[in-house]
């Protein structure tokens, strides 16, 4: 029997292709969990799991990490292989960056209206852009563009949930278990994360169930976006023409197939307005900006932390802090871009100042 020499060829430069990815891994130390003080609320801890800290500078370079890893050992990638993603961003900077690293051509599609700087950051990396007027064209454009250049759709929305090991082997939720080891409440009351394609929901449900940890966890969803409404009702399968959020990252206008519901404890939507409000806040606190997410994340962590004093208890909450606000100084750090949307963020800002004031 003899061994195709292309094979041995592909099977080699996969070989290499992995070892790189893990390289780099190897060289990149774990995020940061940021404390925050809460003066009002002494029994309730709140911390940030900073993943702004990453290379690529957002929670999507753990995403794009696995995607590409999960590809390259499903053999769908070779060293000729033009790689496509349909993202709104953050996604698609980090998967940019790998591609880049492996030498490999690489196509966004993203909605015409995505923030320039994260446009930027994805041609620093070497990647194209392939602008679309309406988001829920997306998944289509790019099935296409990986059929014309016989390239591989990467489709986080479908893989995301399947290509993070969510038993371990240090994804985000084993790192916040971990690092929250010793503290006051070492096991959280709540986990708070966003859901863009659900991946990250997706494992942090699994490993708190694996772990058999009490921890519940709560997604904090755009109002206009779909999730929400599914996780309430599992008929709702699509927002109604014209719904749609600013907030970049998080919230669809479709239940994607790595959105899964059921390991979901609770799920609370945010307006626009109290996101950028909360972002706000927090960016002053810290003393940097951060992206919308992170605000939405923190609308749902103020919710449950007076339901929580409300009833007297104690304990810790730890949510996402998901990517840095430098991407977004035209949009959501522009008083006249928010006030010609008819965002009216102010009064949330201050009230989210008074949360986190002494």
């Amino acid at each position: 029997m003899t061994t195709d020499k292309s094979n041995l060829s592909a099977r080699a430069w996969r070989t290499e292709a992995i070892r790189l990815i893990e390289a780099d891994y190897n060289r990149s130390a774990d995020t940061h969990l940021i404390w925050l003080d809460l003066p009002r609320h002494p029994g309730i801890k709140l911390y940030l799991k900073d993943e702004s800290s990453h290379p690529t500078g957002s929670l999507k370079h753990r995403l794009a990490r696995s995607l590409f890893l999960y590809a390259l050992c499903n053999a769908w990638i070779g060293p000729d292989t033009c790689v496509i993603e349909a993202s709104s961003g953050s996604t698609a900077v980090s998967e940019a960056y790998f591609a880049r690293m492996l030498g490999l051509r690489f196509i966004a599609v993203v909605p015409a209206t995505t923030a320039a700087p994260k446009l930027d950051a994805i041609r620093f990396y070497g990647g194209e852009i392939h602008p679309v007027d309406d988001p829920r064209t997306v998944y289509e454009v790019a099935h296409r563009l990986a059929r014309d250049t016989g390239g591989h759709y990467l489709d986080q929305f479908t893989y995301a949930e399947r290509a993070t090991d969510w038993r371990g082997n240090n994804n985000i939720a084993e790192s916040i278990f971990t690092q929250m080891s010793a503290e006051e409440f070492p096991v959280p009351e709540w986990i708070v994360c966003g859901a863009g394609t659900g991946g990250t929901s997706a494992t942090i449900g699994r490993y708190i169930s694996y772990q058999r940890h009490a921890t519940q966890l709560c997604v904090a969803d755009p109002v206009h976006s779909i999730f929400h409404r599914h996780h309430a009702d599992r008929a709702a399968i699509a927002l109604p023409e014209g719904c749609a959020s600013c907030i970049e990252g998080i919230g669809r206008p479709r239940v994607e197939p790595s959105f899964i519901p059921s390991v979901i404890d609770r799920m609370i939507s945010v307006d626009d307005a109290s996101s950028i409000g909360a972002m706000r806040a927090l960016s002053s606190r810290l003393g940097r900006r951060v992206g919308g997410s992170t605000g939405t994340n923190l609308v749902a962590c103020a919710q449950l932390i007076q339901e929580m004093a409300a009833r007297g208890d104690q304990g810790s909450i730890v949510t996402i802090l998901c990517d840095g606000g430098e991407r977004y100084a035209c949009t959501y750090y522009d008083d006249d871009w928010l006030a010609a949307r008819e965002i009216h963020w102010q009064l949330h800002e201050r009230a989210f100042d008074l949360l986190m004031s002494g």
